[in-house]
């Protein structure tokens, strides 16, 4: 979700901290509070931070509203100097209030601005001075507006403009007017920081992760542990040291991409062209773009001319995009609504064409307004992840803080009793709590999602954000897009079949042997089909299309007079024409005006004349139900519906053709000239033509990886903009929908001035009979997912308004979402995430933009390998990449847990020993800590995340919470067996008859080398070793432990490392450890023995608890439903065998409710 507001509509904040104003956004919004600063305050503050010797300054840092509250007073925000900002997703943010002062009576000269609403006048020596009161939040300027009472995007100023308003910029700015814009919206940059590492080792250093280190290694210098507190600090230091570099290299790489200067030319209000820097652009600034084309540094709507774009970097799709000029008139601009005409920052414009002239554009947006800079913004302040893992890990931390305060208690009191000093009571509490709380435990559970990153990598699977791979392995839904994705990019032209009053004519499969007519002509030219050196270039479908007819296309060169004066003057965009010119084959003809492809519009049209500029001609092309609708009913045949379903049930895709001619007296002219109304009158009272049919080949990987997910439990869907007949055959050709499973068309309609919204489900094929009709849903609910829903995009927007009971039941059975507008597959991935669904989605499309930065993991498929479309690039030109990701997902979310509780136990066992040894006096040397901890315990937790996922999928997605009962069940009983190891070879040693009891009048390491130390030290470092080969999980979802050879060769070398310090330490080793020698190697070989049956033990409880041992705990308090509201949807319908109602139409008020509670 975007947290960036259009504007604020709310009132200014009160004087009191509780009101809140609020800046609200067309999907989000933002609560500011104001406050101002007090002297006093502020004064005392200081006084407190150098008291607390700069904690208190460390507490803010970690908490900015503190700061804020302890130094300011709450106040209006027109007299704010700090704002207090509350994103929408509760995160907090303290803004400082800019201002900057402007020249007196410049803003007059902004009539958008309405009043000088944009500034403060202030009285400075007797003299009124004009500022400008602004904040920064993410890239994006808020100015103030008196008149809203509140803070607003820049972008407020030029939101409203209209298409008149951006052609009555062809004329420039003036440098005033330009100076002061810029002002206003600063400069056009997509700035991304890059600190200085002295900053960046500041604010690492203050990361409480950080700071507990830092208190740990205070804590053993002070207890002259000096070797392990050196060696820990040498190791932060290091580590510090590479996460800065990589962060800083993280930086400078986006900063790279994001942002780019260059030169361009600009147009003046004298009618002047200047060369200026594209730092100095600003909205309303009319650009003229080269014919060779550039690098875009800005939003710009084209005006004039067509410009062929590459906007791989931005969507990932790498078909070049014709644009062609915005159409005038008093309708409002939206860059979104009005693609085909707007040229995004960061695209290459790889050719411009104006017709004789230069292509012209007007300056729409700049800096982070643009839309790379909103995908920027996106990945530097990515959203939260809502991620039950992440939380729980937080969760999971304060529980081993209540253990250490436990233990903080139990080892005061033994402490206490054993006399020593107040001193070191202090200390060895504290130490304790160093013990207990790892302070690597965060970076230790990131190494299982680095290692899969890699692995991806080779895979040409590129990620931009990391902590989503987890997320990968508890997809339970995941989403295609049809064409490009599931089917072949390219089409084969199947046939065409004319059509009019009479009725359908007899299919004829090359285009190329029709009569002469407006249906050659037609496909011959309804395109935006460009030459770039010669060579055609365009979408697929539509160059397949122009192949298929054998006419060729020429476009004007130099400025283009000879071929306007040959067709009647007019502007000559492109000419098409058959290879040899006769009556047989037809005249050619030229295009002088595109309307190109809209996925909102589902068609497209261009404007033709023939030579002499006579018999103009207005050819459109689209989906059939669109075209269909703008033809005179008299001219679409009969069989038109049957036809249309005959073809789309063979899965081929069918596109309709209509025209009518054009008045070139009256109308040309201005169509010529971009005035509206005029595409939607082009566009209206056609004659019908006929149907293109392609063939669109399913992707020979599909259906295997479709077979893959279903094996899998994963539910698959499709959603396309495609026809819905076609979209199902696909489904059934790809396995979506198996060959015994029945489809359900859902038709919701809207309402009207005549009629309510209906809702009805249909069985596919002929209506059932009436006998049928009560027993076919009783059928299909006894096998329980024996069916499938369908449903297009204009039954999805009826269900959405005025059936929202009915939406949750459709997702829940739907498989084929049909003519989904892009928007509408966005709303789509957002509903099912509503029912609790972990949604993925694949795309290959500027189409599937929305959808794959909504979902939970979006996977683009394009050749670009930083494409910010998505959180996942894969190179591949099909989804066999993801049963991979989501196999990655599910090994790294293992693995994450795996060094999650071996981090943990190994905290517990290493508190469970020095509790045990403060029992009878003594403690762990240094060295003996330094052995666990850094050659043990780092390298084991270093090369545990090494091991590569299951070549398969299981039907069962791996747990993601850590509070959950087989995790906590499976630590509790391997900390008791851990427990009693210790205190075993503790009691063993004791009742040794050569046993010598310990000095008692010492403590701590005063009584070292002895034997109790010896022994737990010894069992101990068995248990380090037996837990990491416990908790390894390795099937269903990671592939068995000998597969990762480095980690078996460490556990190896460990096991016999320890054996021989247990058996045969040696003079200098057991000096180093301060090991008491044990003279009898029976007494030695049972600590052995107790480390083996400590082993099997543990091994065994976590096998009995995989199998669900603890599972009968559950029954004791009686079993739940799901937290998870699809899952209770399903439970509900597959116990309502009436629903769906088929062949009943539906009101909102009689459809059946199924609550979820």
């Amino acid at each position: 979700m975007d947290v960036r507001g259009n504007a604020a509509e709310s009132q200014s904040a009160r004087a009191s901290p509780g009101p809140r104003d609020h800046v609200l956004g067309p999907d989000s919004h933002m609560y500011v509070q104001g406050y101002k600063w007090v002297r006093w305050r502020v004064w005392c503050c200081r006084l407190a931070a150098a008291l607390s010797l700069g904690l208190l300054l460390i507490v803010f840092h970690w908490q900015p509203r503190l700061a804020v509250l302890a130094r300011c007073r709450s106040c209006p925000l027109a007299l704010a100097d700090i704002l207090l900002i509350t994103d929408s997703f509760g995160r907090r943010h303290v803004m400082k209030v800019l201002t900057e002062e402007m020249e007196h009576g410049s803003v007059d000269l902004l009539g958008e601005l309405e009043d000088n609403d944009c500034r403060d006048t202030v009285q400075l020596h007797k003299e009124e001075k004009t500022l400008l009161r602004y904040y920064l939040f993410e890239g994006l300027r808020y100015i103030w507006l008196a008149r809203k009472g509140s803070f607003c995007r820049a972008s407020v100023l030029n939101e409203n403009w209209t298409r008149k308003d951006l052609h009555s910029f062809q004329k420039g700015l003036s440098p005033l007017e330009q100076s002061l814009r810029k002002r206003m919206y600063g400069p056009n940059l997509i700035d991304v920081p890059v600190k200085p590492y002295v900053q960046m080792l500041f604010e690492e250093v203050l990361n409480p992760f950080y700071v507990f280190q830092a208190f740990s290694i205070t804590l053993w210098l002070v207890d002259k542990y000096y070797f392990y507190a050196i060696c820990i600090f040498i190791i932060s230091i290091f580590s510090i040291g590479i996460s800065l570099h990589e962060i800083r290299k993280q930086s400078i790489t986006l900063r790279n991409m994001a942002q780019f200067v260059t030169n361009v030319t600009i147009r003046r209000n004298s009618g002047v062209e200047e060369c200026v820097s594209s730092e100095e652009l600003v909205p309303g600034d009319c650009v003229i773009i080269p014919p060779e084309g550039l690098l875009l540094p800005c939003d710009a709507a084209l005006l004039a001319g067509e410009c062929l774009v590459n906007e791989s970097m931005l969507t990932g799709e790498s078909v070049p995009v014709l644009k062609t000029p915005l159409p005038t008139g008093d309708g409002g601009y939206s860059s979104e609504t009005e693609r085909r005409h707007t040229l995004f920052c960061g695209t290459h414009l790889i050719l411009a064409k104006g017709g004789g002239a230069s292509a012209v554009a007007v300056v729409t947006s700049t800096g982070f307004f643009t839309a790379k800079g909103s995908l920027v913004s996106s990945i530097m302040h990515p959203q939260p992840t809502d991620f039950r893992f992440y939380k729980d890990s937080a969760k999971f931390l304060l529980l081993l803080g209540f253990v250490a305060f436990m233990g903080t208690i139990y080892s005061i009191v033994v402490l206490f009793k054993s006399n020593v000093t107040w001193w070191e009571l202090v200390i060895r509490s504290l130490d304790l709590v160093t013990i207990a709380v790892p302070p690597a435990l965060p970076a230790a559970i990131t190494t299982g999602t680095i290692h899969a990153q890699r692995r991806l990598k080779k895979q040409g699977i590129f990620c931009v954000s990391p902590p989503r791979i987890n997320i990968c392995g508890k997809i339970s839904l995941f989403c295609f897009d049809k064409t490009g994705t599931l089917t072949e990019e390219g089409l084969d032209v199947w046939g065409v079949m004319e059509g009019g009053a009479a009725g359908f004519s007899e299919l004829v499969p090359d285009p190329s042997l029709l009569a002469p007519g407006p249906m050659l002509s037609g496909l011959a030219c309804c395109h935006t089909v460009t030459l770039l050196q010669g060579q055609p270039l365009g979408d697929p479908l539509e160059l397949k299309m122009v192949e298929s007819t054998g006419w060729t296309l020429q476009e004007p060169e130099g400025n283009g007079d000879a071929l306007d004066s040959e067709f009647g003057g007019h502007r000559v965009l492109a000419v098409v024409k058959p290879l040899s010119q006769s009556t047989s084959t037809g005249q050619a003809v030229a295009i002088v005006r595109r309307f190109p492809f809209s996925s909102a519009l589902q068609r497209m049209s261009v404007v033709t004349v023939a030579h002499g500029g006579h018999s103009a001609l207005a050819f459109l092309k689209g989906s059939p139900e669109m075209v269909a609708g703008l033809c005179r009913a008299e001219t679409v045949p009969q069989q038109f519906s049957s036809k249309l379903r005959s073809f789309s049930s063979e899965g081929l895709r069918v596109l309709a053709l209509a025209c009518k001619p054009v008045d070139e007296r009256t109308d040309l002219g201005t169509i010529e000239r971009c005035c509206l109304p005029r595409r939607e009158e082009v566009e209206k009272e056609l004659q019908f033509l006929g149907f293109l049919m392609l063939k669109n080949l399913v992707k020979p990987e599909s259906a295997g990886v479709i077979n893959v997910l279903r094996l899998a439990n994963l539910r698959s869907a499709m959603v396309t903009g495609d026809n819905i007949l076609t979209a199902v055959n696909v489904a059934k050709t790809c396995g979506m929908v198996g060959v015994d499973e029945k489809v359900i068309f859902v038709n919701a309609t809207p309402p009207t001035a005549q009629s309510m919204p209906t809702l009805e489900f249909s069985l596919e094929g002929d209506r059932a009979t009436a006998g049928q009709t009560a027993i076919v849903p009783q059928r299909l609910y006894q096998n329980g997912f024996d069916y499938h829903l369908a449903i297009n995009g204009k039954s999805f927007a009826a269900l959405c308004n005025h059936f929202p009971e009915c939406l949750p039941k459709v997702l829940l059975r739907a498989t084929v979402f049909a003519r989904m507008a892009p928007d509408q597959k966005t709303q789509l991935v957002k509903e099912l995430q509503k029912l609790n669904y972990r949604v993925g989605m694949c795309g290959d499309g500027a189409n599937d933009c929305g959808a794959l930065r909504a979902a939970d993991v979006g996977v683009s498929l394009s050749e670009a390998e930083a494409s910010v479309a998505s959180p996942f690039t894969s190179k591949t030109e099909d989804i066999s990449c993801v049963p991979l990701l989501i196999r990655e997902g599910r090994c790294s979310l293992v693995t994450s847990f795996s060094l999650f509780r071996y981090m943990s136990l190994y905290s517990l066992i290493q508190f469970c020993s020095v509790l045990v040894l403060y029992t009878v006096r003594t403690t762990l040397a240094d060295l003996q800590f330094l052995f666990c901890d850094l050659f043990v315990v780092t390298l084991l937790a270093i090369v545990m995340g090494r091991g590569g996922p299951s070549g398969e999928l299981h039907p069962h997605r791996p747990s993601a919470s850590l509070l959950a009962l087989p995790v906590l069940g499976s630590l509790l009983l391997h900390t008791g067996m851990v427990v009693l190891g210790q205190l075993a070879a503790l009691f063993i040693t004791t009742s040794q008859d050569w046993y010598v009891p310990l000095n008692s009048t010492v403590f701590g390491v005063a009584n070292l080398p002895n034997m109790e130390n010896t022994s737990v030290f010894s069992l101990s470092a068995f248990q380090y070793i037996i837990m990491a080969v416990v908790v390894t999980k390795g099937y269903p979802h990671k592939k068995p432990l000998f597969y990762n050879w480095i980690f078996l060769c460490l556990l190896i070398v460990l096991f016999a490392l320890t054996t021989w310090l247990v058996l045969y330490p040696g003079p200098f080793a057991g000096h180093q450890l301060q090991l008491h020698n044990f003279l009898d190697m029976d007494f030695k070989m049972l600590l052995v023995a107790v480390a083996a049956l400590n082993f099997l033990v543990c091994f065994l409880v976590e096998v009995l608890v995989d199998k669900g041992i603890l599972n009968c705990l559950r029954s004791l308090r009686g079993r739940r439903q799901s937290k998870k509201q699809y899952k209770r949807l399903n439970v509900l319908l597959c116990e309502s065998p009436l629903w769906p109602p088929l062949n009943e139409t539906m009101s909102p008020t009689e459809h059946t409710v199924i609550h979820c509670s």
